[in-house]
């Protein structure tokens, strides 16, 4: 065996276990967060880095109970036309498709696929892709990630396409473990955030106030006479109700807040790097929109209002998140006392 020739193997199997312990390193970072939207951006930049592409797209659910694959915001690199509908419905022939054939796709093999070129395809293929992956998990599709020509404008080998593989896979299971904890940290009603998930949440939320000295309040909101809409209209009327309130707290959330469905008709919302004075406006929005929303149910009208309590965080009182949430409970309290439809703000003592 020539020199040259043992030079060429000597650097295939040096870039092999350089893959390998990138694959470890890549392991590590998509599962060393659990929030979803950090998860995709983290495996974007991932592909970009290894693959040096040129453009970078991933389709997935936006949550566990969505019926179609999106691609939203999540892509780098190509040129995208705001007036196009970048998704694929679940049960869409792509789907299953990939379904059958989990392997790397090249552009060539799409075409000669036989599958029709409907709009969502037609929306795929004018990002002018050059490389398509399936994320798949458990035998089922969780994300597509498509890819552009490489910078070297050098074809992808079947090294790249088989090391992309091992990367997807690694992703797949990431995304599939996000998905598992949204599902056991979502109301399924509401779609906000359980209670125990907010109080995790709001512990370690106060410890990062206390080391850094930033502002954070919490908001208890309860809607008005619930009852009567279980009781005059039945239990469907009492979702749907609950469910319009759930869109226009998160509607009013960023972020890096938290809302959450605390219990009955009763709700949370951590505000991060907030005093009271900005969540006493945000409280009041939240009042103000609910109070103007007019909810159909049948043929009947509906009119709702909430009533609000708010405690911004002091460390010389608020020894555990408890005490913090009891403190907006009390603030809520007395807004019903004094005639509902209002809020309350707790003092830096209580009430």
């Amino acid at each position: 065996m020539s020199k040259k020739k043992v030079s060429e193997e000597k650097s295939f199997f040096e870039k092999q276990i350089y893959d390998l312990k990138q694959l470890l390193e890549i392991s590590k970072s998509l599962n060393s967060t659990m929030d979803f939207s950090a998860l995709i951006e983290a495996f974007l930049y991932i592909c970009m880095g290894q693959f040096q592409t040129t453009g970078v797209a991933m389709f997935t659910k936006t949550d566990f109970d969505a019926t179609s694959f999106q691609m939203g915001d999540n892509f780098y690199g190509f040129d995208i036309k705001e007036d196009e509908d970048y998704s694929f419905q679940e049960d869409h022939p792509f789907i299953h498709f990939l379904t059958k054939n989990p392997s790397c796709l090249t552009i060539e093999q799409l075409n000669e696929s036989g599958l029709k070129k409907d709009k969502a395809l037609k929306a795929l293929l004018s990002l002018e892709p050059t490389l398509i992956v399936p994320l798949k998990v458990k035998g089922r599709i969780n994300g597509i990630l498509v890819l552009g020509q490489q910078i070297n404008q050098n074809p992808y080998s079947d090294y790249d396409k088989e090391h992309m593989t091992a990367i997807a896979s690694l992703a797949a299971i990431a995304i599939n473990n996000a998905m598992l904890l949204e599902m056991s940290t979502t109301d399924m009603m509401t779609h906000l955030k359980l209670k125990h998930f907010f109080y995790t949440v709001l512990a370690e939320k106060l410890e990062m106030c206390e080391n850094k000295g930033v502002s954070l309040s919490v908001v208890m909101l309860d809607i008005d006479f619930f009852k009567r809409f279980n009781d005059t209209y039945g239990h469907a009327c009492g979702d749907l109700v609950l469910q319009k309130v759930a869109e226009v707290i998160h509607q009013n959330t960023r972020i890096q807040d938290l809302a959450a469905r605390y219990g009955g008709e009763e709700f949370v919302v951590l505000l991060c790097d907030t005093d009271s004075r900005t969540a006493e406006k945000i409280a009041e929005r939240i009042r103000f929109s609910i109070e103007n929303m007019d909810i159909v149910y049948g043929e009947q009208h509906l009119t709702v209002t909430i009533s609000g309590g708010i405690a911004q965080y002091n460390p010389q009182i608020d020894f555990s998140p408890k005490i913090l949430v009891d403190r907006a409970d009390k603030a809520l309290y007395q807004s019903k006392e004094n005639g509902r439809n209002r809020v309350t703000v707790a003092n830096s003592g209580g009430l």
